[in-house]
């Protein structure tokens, strides 16, 4: 078992777009989709939807930072959402869809704030960069059915629609990070 293995906490939208594309990422050991940032214990997926719990949808990322470094992800993370819209992911509205990073240590805080600082000094966007940096506390793993959904699921039209053009997105930009070459 590797033990030199780090965790990362990530919401940018629907958690099944995140996942789809962590785990086609080489140094990327598991990805699991379930829930941060609320004030409520154990929630489901139908009281993260209400948008009382306060939690984002999230991934939970175990990674080698021998093989993929934290800055890394975050490049990934900043590729593959628009972190400039508070509280929505396209037709995705809700707190539960925000951009937010859940920084696990001081380390973490500070590279995911260097790279906001970077973007926003690049000018990428029209718009700032609204992803909040928040310390972690807990995260709740989702329900079995949300687990791998695109790879179960890959013609459900919302995979069709909005996940697939992600992945798509991703294995152009990042060809070399894939765990997998096309052949």
């Amino acid at each position: 078992m590797n033990t030199n293995l780090q965790a990362a906490t990530l919401a940018g939208g629907c958690f099944w777009c995140l996942e789809a594309v962590y785990d086609e990422l080489k140094g990327v050991h598991s990805v699991e989709s379930g829930y941060a940032g609320g004030h409520v214990d154990n929630p489901s997926y139908r009281d993260v939807c209400t948008g009382d719990t306060g939690h984002a949808e999230v991934v939970q990322i175990r990674f080698d930072p021998n093989i993929v470094s934290y800055r890394d992800l975050l490049n990934v993370f900043f590729t593959i959402h628009d972190p400039t819209t508070l509280n929505r992911q396209g037709g995705d509205v809700g707190t539960q869809y925000r951009s937010a990073i859940f920084y696990h240590d001081e380390e973490q805080k500070q590279i995911a704030e260097e790279v906001i600082r970077d973007l926003t000094a690049q000018k990428l966007w029209d718009n700032p960069i609204v992803t909040e940096v928040t310390k972690f506390d807990k995260f709740y793993l989702a329900e079995d059915y949300h687990q791998e959904y695109f790879a179960k699921n890959p013609y459900q039209p919302y995979c069709q629609v909005v996940v697939a053009p992600k992945v798509g997105k991703f294995r152009k930009r990042f060809l070399e990070m894939l765990k997998k070459q096309p052949t």
